[in-house]
Order: structure tokens, then C-alpha cells, then sequence
């Protein structure tokens, strides 16, 4: 990016439900870039809105008895509603039903008609009213929408199009010069692939007798815009007569950001639009994962979603912010779970960072008389390395927030406060206060702590706006803090102290018992083996070592973390695996891993187990060993199943895996240990 200025976008949301966790973290991660680059000293502007055409809309008014405009003059309030609740502070919130847009949107259709470049043709094929786009038969899945999984119905019409197949070769060629324009990594290859294909032309009208809520034709009064062709022009439409101060247009938008299951439409199609326009592309198009929960997509169709106003309810606004960018590695998938979120919140904000905080200020309360300590004359080795540690983190901290690393961003700051508590266990302030010949070290040993704090509550403003600025209160902090507060030695000598209670009390919870399998079942039996593939590797973000996998098992895809870096990623892909898919979800360094690969421990390194020709999802058992599969897997468990190689067979307890019936084979020494 260059100069100082940062323009964020998050996609436009339908206004035909209420929002669910997937906008609610999109809209989130914006705004917390948003606010850190305002804290690096950009010029920022962030953009939100609602998405309000098309045959949905047209469909859920009419059953409601309502017009269009009364039925997304409602549903984009909730949107609103909901990023005041969040405290999301974006500066300007389009909807496509505004007249600058409409305009906008014909004046870019007139243009692209005039030079021949939308066309109308005979069009027929099956289409989806839920996804509202067309699809050829060889898409379509079990006679459903292959992105829905909605009935299509079988039309034929006349329409326009937009001559979309001209651009495929420029968008791949742009996409290769600009290796940072689709982020992460496997989101461009997955583009890169798409467009390797043949690129069909756009479909960007339908007739208003078919559907007439949506922006006209400026060229035929018979046919509307199709709502994709309007609603992606809406990035640049809402700042095309906007600047920033030094005269700068504010298009292209620096970061855009989207759920990846909307990626073809903002990677294909509104790339090629601007280019048949002859608009600047976006600089960065960011694609994160989707919030699972269950093991599944969180959908209202599913039952399985999360609202996220009923967490805010119970625990604060804050905690809410926190948990959805602390567990989500941008770019991979998460879990969200009642279990999850408690134990997150009681380990890095209750136990630590709240602890530390109230640790601090009721030394400077009781025993400085309510006053932030002056900086000390003479630091110690323990106060410099603090120090020391800090500064580092700070660095640490700005670069992986640069680059849209949040996840490993936060957890360097909670290793900043898990450095000020193991400091002050250390230096012990409770048993110095106690002689009044060390007050000088009391002093010492309060400025450095709650510097070390303030310097990490800075770092966490942006995630949590408003818990910071009351622990900042409490170690006497009460301006906005910017980037020139980051160096070490901001803390105000001198001012009062605001009171303060715990800033994050403990969530308490009913201990759930784990549930037992009765003692003569076989720990082999308790195993839930599956045939896998594996679909996608990345780079674990904060682990040399270890990769982060997507498995297919069937009727889901996995996220596995696999110590497999013996293989470059290429001679993983597609390659037959066998997972335990019942083994505990754990967290491997920020990212969370449902389940286990079997490998055999060579002396070479590992080699992953194969189920034969088995398909992803198939089933495998131990000979003669009725399944039960312990729902939630220990890893003590897994041990306990003794998984070796006896014989050339792969054996769990003595008794042989099967794999569609036949054992599992694997040439290694007797004993060769599965893992």
C-alpha cells in the first residue's frame, strides 16, 4: 500500500435476514484495521453496507404483504443495529437502493453497451432463485444448486450479456504480476484454477415482467440489472467523488474484504468489470474462512448458528470482539462452542490479563496513594528485560497487523501479559511493600508492570475499545492513545489512578464430566478411522514445523494441523489418508485442529497411512472389533489402541484395520509404530 492511506471494504449484505456471525466477523475484522491503522497515523475510511435488489427480496416482501422498499428499509436496519451493538465505526454505510449509486451503476452499464461490450442474446438454462445466477447441468448436485444446494428451475429467455470470456487472460495475467492481490495463498490458487477453465459470458439482466425490483437498463426499460452486476460496483460507486485530504482518490480500495464462499463473484466477475471499464482493480482482495460449528458451516438452514447478540447480552461487547478475532487465523476456519469462548476468555482476559491489570492497580491504590508511579532511576536486569520484551512485541505486533495476521497479533500481546505476571511473581511486589526501606524498589517495580500493561492495553484498543480505555483509566492513562504512545515511557508520573474492579470477571461454568466408555470395551474399538484426501495445504502461521490441512471426509472438509513438513505441499495434495475424526479438537499454536493423520514412524521420517482405494468418508474397523467410537477422543485413549505394523499389517491392539474389508497394509518391521 502506499502513502499513508487505508481504504477498507467489507462485502454488502443481503437485506433478507438477520445478520449472523459470518457478517458480524467480516464487518469486525474491517473495523479493527480500520482502527489500527488509524493508529499507525493513516488516513483511513471504511466502508459497510446492505446489498437490497433482486428476486429474494422481491419474493420475502410480497409473502410478507410489504413492498421491497418497506422490506429492506427493515432488514437493513438490523445490519445497523447490530454494528452500533458491536461497536463498529465505519464511515459510510451505502445501500444499492441510494440514487448516487443507481446512477453510478447505469452510467457504468450505458458505457459498456455503447462500446459493444454487453450484448443481447437467447439464453436458456437452469437457475437458482436462492443464489440467483445461472448454472449448466454438469454443476448442478443432486438437481440442486451446487453453492445452496436450493431447486433450480429450467428457463429460457432473452438477456443480456456482458462479454465477461474477453477478460480471462488479462485477469490471470494481473493476478500473476500482483501475487498479493487474492489473499491467502490457496484463495488465488483456487481463482487461478477457475479461470484456468473455459470463462463463460455474464448473464447481467433479467426481465422486469419477471422481476422488477431491481435498477433498469439504461438502454432497455424492459429488462432490470441482475443484482451481482449492481451490487459489485457499489465498492467504488460510494467513493467515486470522494478524496482524501491531500486530493488522493480514495479508489482503489487498499483491502476488501469477504467470506470465501463468495470468492469467484468478487474475484472474477467485479475484477472483470473493471477491467472492461478501464477502473483501477483493488489493491488486496482478502478472503477469510467461515465460523464452523458442530464441525459444519454455520447456517440457519443447518440449526447450528451462532448469535452473536446473545453473547454480547451475557459476557459484554469486548469479550465478543475479542474471542471472533483471537480464534479465527484469517485466512483458515474456526469453531465456535459455549466451551470454547468461556475457556478463552477466562485464560487470556480473565486469569491473565485481568489479573495482572488488578494486581497493579490496587498496589498503586493501597500503597503510592492512588498515583502512577515516577520512572525509576536505577531499572534492575529483570525491569530491562521487560522492557526489552515489550519493545520487541510491539514491533512483533505491528508487522503481523500489516500483514492481516490478527490471530497471531493477539497472541503476541497475551504474551506480553503473561510476561508482566511471571515479572511480577518474580519480583514479588506483595512481600517489598511490606518493609518501608524498599519503597524505592516498590516504586520500580509498579512503574515497569503497569507500563508493560499499558504499552499491551494500546495494542489491544482496537479489539476492545472500550474495556481498554477503562484499564487504561486504572493505571492513570485517560487521552486517546496513538502510535507515539507505543515507545516505552508514556506512563503519566504522577496522575490519579481511576478506581476499577476486575475488568473481565471469571465466567463460571457447570464442570461437564467427560463421558466414559465402559471398561471392557477395546480402546481400538473407541476409534472413529475414516478414509480422507487432502484438498488443501498451507503454512501453519505460527509454526515452522507444522502444516495446516483441509481433508475431505465425505460428507465434510476437515482442518487438521499435521507435523508432515517431510513433504512439500505439492506431494500432498490429493494424496489417501486415514484420519481419526473423533479425536478431541486442540488448539497447535492459534490454530485449531479437529482430528489426526495416521502416519508410520520410518527412520526416514513419517509416511502417511493409506485406506487403499477406500472414498473419503469410508469407514474403517479392526477385524473381529465391534465399533464404538468414543465421542470425544483422548489422545491417551488413541495410545492405548497400541497402533503398529505386525506382520505387514497395520494392527490396532492385536486385531488387523480394515479398509473395505480387506487389512491395511504397510512394509515395516514388526512393532513399527502408527501415529
Amino acid at each position: 500500500m502506499s502513502g499513508k492511506h487505508f481504504y477498507v471494504t467489507t462485502p454488502i449484505y443481503y437485506a433478507n435476514d438477520k445478520p449472523h456471525i459470518g457478517h458480524a466477523y467480516t464487518t469486525l475484522l474491517a473495523d479493527v484495521l480500520a482502527r489500527y491503522h488509524r493508529l499507525l497515523g493513516y488516513e483511513v475510511f471504511f466502508l459497510t453496507g446492505t446489498d437490497e435488489h433482486g428476486q429474494k427480496v422481491e419474493q420475502a416482501a410480497r409473502k410478507r404483504g410489504v413492498s421491497p422498499e418497506e422490506h429492506v428499509d427493515e432488514y437493513h436496519r438490523r445490519f445497523k443495529d447490530l454494528w452500533q451493538r458491536l461497536g463498529i465505526e465505519y464511515d459510510y454505510f451505502i445501500r444499492t437502493t441510494d440514487k448516487d449509486h443507481i446512477s453510478f451503476v447505469q452510467k457504468c452499464l450505458q458505457e459498456l453497451y455503447d462500446r459493444g461490450e454487453i450484448v443481447l442474446r437467447e439464453y436458456e438454462g437452469w437457475y437458482s432463485v436462492s443464489e440467483e445466477r445461472f448454472f449448466q447441468e454438469d454443476e448442478l448436485v443432486d438437481g440442486k444448486d451446487p453453492i445452496g444446494h436450493k431447486p433450480v428451475e429450467w428457463i429460457s429467455e432473452k438477456n443480456y450479456f456482458f462479454l465477461m470470456s474477453k477478460y480471462r487472460e488479462a485477469l490471470i495475467e494481473h493476478i500473476e504480476k500482483h501475487p498479493d492481490f487474492i489473499l491467502p495463498q490457496t484463495r488465488k490458487n483456487e481463482v487461478l484454477g477457475f479461470l484456468r477453465q473455459p470463462l463463460g459470458d455474464l448473464c447481467i439482466s433479467r426481465p422486469r415482467a419477471r422481476l422488477a425490483w431491481g435498477i433498469p437498463l439504461p438502454f432497455d426499460a424492459d429488462f432490470v440489472t441482475y443484482v451481482w452486476f449492481d451490487a459489485l460496483l457499489n465498492y467504488e460507486s460510494a467513493v467515486v467523488q470522494r478524496s482524501y485530504k491531500d486530493g488522493t482518490p480514495l479508489w482503489p480500495a487498499t483491502y476488501h474484504l469477504l467470506g470465501k464462499d463468495i470468492l469467484t463473484t468478487h474475484c472474477v466477475y467485479w475484477p472483470t468489470m473493471l477491467l472492461a471499464l478501464g477502473h483501477a482493480l483493488p489493491c488486496h482482495i482478502f478472503a477469510h474462512g467461515w465460523w464452523l460449528s458442530q464441525g459444519a458451516k454455520q447456517s440457519k438452514s443447518s440449526g447450528n448458528a451462532v448469535d452473536p447478540l446473545g453473547y454480547m447480552d451475557l459476557y459484554g461487547v469486548d469479550t465478543v470482539r475479542y474471542f471472533l478475532l483471537r480464534d479465527m487465523v484469517p485466512g483458515q476456519d474456526a469453531s465456535f462452542s459455549d466451551e470454547q469462548f468461556k475457556e478463552r476468555i477466562n485464560s487470556d482476559l480473565a486469569n491473565d490479563l485481568g489479573n495482572a491489570l488488578q494486581r497493579v492497580h490496587v498496589f498503586l491504590a493501597r500503597s503510592l496513594d492512588g498515583k502512577v508511579p515516577r520512572p525509576p532511576a536505577n531499572a534492575g536486569t529483570a525491569e530491562e528485560a521487560l522492557r526489552a520484551f515489550t519493545e520487541d512485541s510491539i514491533r512483533k505486533v505491528m508487522d503481523l497487523i500489516t500483514s492481516l495476521r490478527l490471530s497471531p497479533a493477539l497472541e503476541a500481546v497475551a504474551e506480553m501479559v503473561r510476561q508482566v505476571n511471571r515479572y511480577l511473581e518474580k519480583r514479588a511486589p506483595w512481600q517489598v511493600v511490606r518493609d518501608p526501606e524498599r519503597k524505592e524498589e516498590l516504586n520500580t517495580i509498579l512503574y515497569t508492570a503497569a507500563e508493560a500493561l499499558r504499552c499491551a492495553l494500546i495494542l489491544l484498543g482496537p479489539v476492545m475499545p472500550a474495556k481498554v480505555a477503562t484499564g487504561l483509566a486504572m493505571l492513570g492513562v485517560k487521552t486517546q492513545p496513538t502510535l507515539l504512545d507505543l515507545a516505552w515511557g508514556g506512563l503519566p508520573s504522577g496522575a490519579p489512578v481511576e478506581p476499577g474492579g476486575p475488568l473481565f470477571p471469571r465466567i463460571q461454568s457447570e464442570a461437564k464430566k467427560e463421558e466414559s466408555p465402559a471398561p471392557d470395551v477395546l480402546p481400538a474399538a473407541q476409534l472413529d478411522l475414516r478414509a480422507g484426501r487432502i484438498v488443501e495445504v498451507d503454512d501453519h502461521p505460527s509454526a515452522d514445523k507444522l502444516y495446516v490441512l483441509r481433508v475431505d471426509l465425505g460428507s465434510e472438509t476437515r482442518t487438521i494441523v499435521a507435523g508432515l513438513k517431510a513433504f512439500r505441499p505439492e506431494d500432498l495434495i490429493e494424496r489417501t489418508c486415514v484420519a481419526v475424526a473423533n479425536l478431541k479438537a486442540a488448539r497447535l499454536r492459534g490454530v485449531e485442529s479437529h482430528g489426526m493423520l495416521l502416519a508410520v514412524s520410518l527412520a526416514s521420517g513419517p509416511e502417511l497411512l493409506s485406506p487403499g482405494d477406500a472414498k473419503p468418508g469410508a469407514e474403517l474397523s479392526f477385524q473381529g472389533v465391534v465399533r464404538q467410537p468414543e465421542k470425544r477422543l483422548t489422545v491417551e485413549t488413541l495410545q492405548a489402541a497400541k497402533l503398529e505394523v505386525r506382520s505387514g499389517r497395520v494392527t490396532g491392539n492385536g486385531c488387523d484395520l480394515l479398509s473395505g474389508g480387506k487389512p491395511v497394509l504397510f512394509d515395516a518391521p514388526d512393532g513399527t509404530e502408527v501415529r
